[in-house]
């Protein structure tokens, strides 16, 4: 044995051979919380406090809470489309704005109807009537309803530059056409925008918005 390695093995076993010894020994001993301070274990940051679950969406509001809670949803949180058979058949109108922003020169061309594939406003004013009667196969949970009148009025606005439109929806019904109007909205810009994409693709449809609504139990609504 080389001079000198006795000394080193027995400082080496009087610093490790209490930690191997700790860490093998399965009986319960004291040794153990002392080696997982050592390594820190214990020092560990304590678990910040979870946040609470998310609302359900099928509870009664709060007390500082305006609206309501979601019909859409029964007891058990599962959709389904609502019972609307104890409600009066009342009228019911919604009006529902909307606007398409394009290039001025584009807007000169449906203003003088020279777009190249006909009448814009024409047909965009037919599709958006359509749009409104197909509203329940487009919205699953919307029920199928017996529009009234459905009318489509449109405004050129060279300062924007662009077309405003207007859809008007009403019913006797037990049940409101606010989404009936939005269907009609929106499928007339969409039907102005396919009109004249060949010319201008950067065309921006925008501000699609409930205006006004009136009937039902919940009463008479117009946007500030």
């Amino acid at each position: 044995m080389p001079a000198g390695s006795e000394p080193r093995r027995a400082a080496y076993r009087s610093v490790w051979q209490p930690t191997v010894t700790a860490h093998h020994d399965r009986s319960p001993c004291k040794a153990r919380p002392k080696l997982w301070h050592h390594v820190g274990l214990t020092d560990l940051p304590k678990r910040a406090p979870m946040s609470a679950p998310p609302s359900d969406p099928t509870a009664a509001p709060s007390a500082n809470s305006s609206a309501g809670p979601l019909t859409h949803f029964d007891a058990q949180g599962q959709a389904h489309m609502v019972d609307v058979s104890a409600k009066a058949v009342t009228k019911r109108v919604a009006v529902v704005r909307g606007s398409i922003r394009m290039q001025p020169e584009t807007l000169a061309l449906v203003a003088a109807g020279t777009a190249k594939k006909g009448d814009v406003l024409g047909i965009a004013r037919i599709a958006g009537i359509q749009g409104a009667k197909k509203t329940s196969d487009l919205i699953p949970l919307a029920h199928p309803i017996p529009i009234t009148r459905a009318a489509v009025e449109f405004e050129l606005d060279t300062a924007l530059p662009g077309v405003h439109c207007t859809a008007t929806v009403e019913t006797l019904a037990q049940t409101g056409v606010e989404m009936e109007a939005f269907c009609a909205c929106s499928t007339a810009l969409l039907t102005i925008y396919d009109m004249l994409k060949a010319v201008d693709r950067g065309m921006v449809v925008a501000d699609l918005r409930l205006a006004e609504k009136t009937g039902g139990k919940s009463g008479d609504w117009r946007a500030a």
